[in-house]
C-alpha cells in the first residue's frame, strides 16, 4: 500500500519530548520491581553474537536461559514453580546446532533464534541471504532475525524493500521472522516509520530496532515511532506484530522502562514473549543482581551468581 506510506509524517519534536518524559518516570520499588523484573526475564532473547563464539559458551548461555535466576532466589519470591526461563537463545547460524542440541539435552523447549540475511550489515547478495536463512532453519532455528538493506530505505525503494522482506519471510517457512530495521542508520523518524510499515506488510512477525552493532541502537524515540506504527497497522488490519528493542539495554531499570513504555503505547496484551522481546547479552546479569538485593538486602559477590 504505497499510498499509505506516502502519507507518513512524524512530528520529531513531539516524539523527542515524549521520550524525555519517559526518562522521568518513577522507579518501581520492592515487590513491584521484582515482579516487573521477572516479567522482563521471560521476554529476553539471551544473545551471544561474537566472533569467538564456540560450543562451550553457547552451551553455558543455553543453561543460563533455562535457569536465568538462582533457584533459591525464586523460592524466596515463591516463583520457583512458575517456569521462568528466557524467551529464546539467539546465536549465529553456525552455532544453531550447538544451541539446539544443548537445549534438547537439558530437556527444555526454549526456541533457538538465529540472525541471518547478511547480519549485521546486510551487504550481501539476496541469494546469499535467502540461503543463509534456509540453512539456519534446517539447523533447527525456530526464529530468524533478518536485517534489511538500509540502502533501499535511504533511496526510497519501498517496493524493493517489500519484495526482499517478503522473500525472506517465505524462506523462513514455519519459523517466526523478526525484521531488524537498524534504525540508527535510516536517517529519519519518517524512514523508521515507513520501514516498519513495509516490514509488517511483507509478513514480519516482529520488528526489531537494531543489530546491536550500530553506533546508535535501541532508543526511546525510535521505540515510540515503531510502536505507533505497530498500533496503526493493528488498527488497519487487525493483525498484531511484535516489537523487539535490542542493543545497549544493559540495566534492570532500562528493561522496566521498556516494559512500561510497551504497556503505555500498545497495552498489556503486548507484554508477553509472543509479542515483546528484549534483545540483550548482559542485561540478565544486572536483573539477577537486583533480584538478589531484593531478597537478601545486599548485592552479590562476584562468585555468587552464575555467568551467562
Amino acid at each position: 500500500e504505497l499510498g499509505w506510506i506516502s502519507k507518513v509524517y512524524v512530528n520529531r519534536p513531539a516524539v523527542v519530548r515524549h521520550a524525555e518524559q519517559i526518562k522521568k518516570w518513577k522507579t518501581l520499588k520492592g515487590n513491584w520491581q521484582a515482579a516487573w523484573l521477572l516479567k522482563a526475564v521471560t521476554c529476553i532473547d539471551l544473545t551471544t553474537l561474537s566472533g569467538d563464539d564456540a560450543p562451550s559458551n553457547v552451551q553455558r548461555l543455553c543453561f543460563k536461559a533455562k535457569h536465568p535466576i538462582r533457584e533459591d532466589l525464586l523460592k524466596a519470591l515463591d516463583m520457583h514453580d512458575k517456569g521462568i526461563t528466557a524467551a529464546a537463545v539467539c546465536v549465529y547460524p553456525a552455532r544453531v546446532s550447538d544451541a539446539v542440541d544443548t537445549l534438547k539435552a537439558a530437556g527444555c523447549n526454549i526456541p533457538v533464534a538465529s540472525v541471518a540475511a547478511g547480519f549485521p550489515a546486510g551487504q550481501t547478495p539476496l541469494e546469499t541471504k535467502l540461503a543463509e536463512i534456509r540453512l539456519a532453519v534446517e539447523y533447527g532455528a525456530r526464529e530468524i532475525d533478518i536485517v534489511i538493506s538500509r540502502s533501499l530505505v535511504l533511496t526510497g525503494q519501498w517496493e524493493g524493500l517489500y519484495e526482499e522482506i517478503r522473500l525472506c519471510r517465505a524462506a523462513c517457512g514455519d519459523a517466526h521472522m523478526k525484521t531488524i530495521l537498524a534504525t540508527g542508520e535510516l536517517g529519519s523518524f519518517a524512514n523508521v516509520y515507513k520501514a516498519s510499515m513495509i516490514a509488517m506488510m511483507a509478513g514480519s512477525d516482529f520488528i526489531k530496532t537494531s543489530t546491536g552493532k550500530e553506533v546508535e541502537n535501541a532508543t526511546f524515540p525510535v521505540g515510540i515511532v515503531m510502536m505507533r506504527a505497530i498500533k496503526e497497522y493493528y488498527w488497519q488490519t487487525g493483525y498484531k506484530v511484535g516489537f523487539k528493542p535490542a542493543g545497549g539495554i544493559r540495566t534492570a531499570k532500562e528493561a522496566i522502562t521498556w516494559l512500561m513504555l510497551v504497556k503505555e503505547e500498545l497495552g498489556v496484551e503486548w507484554l508477553t514473549p509472543e509479542l515483546f522481546r528484549l534483545g540483550a547479552s548482559s542485561l540478565l546479569g544486572d536483573i539477577e543482581q537486583q533480584i538478589f538485593y531484593h531478597v537478601t538486602g545486599s548485592y552479590p559477590l562476584q562468585h555468587e551468581l552464575a555467568m551467562a
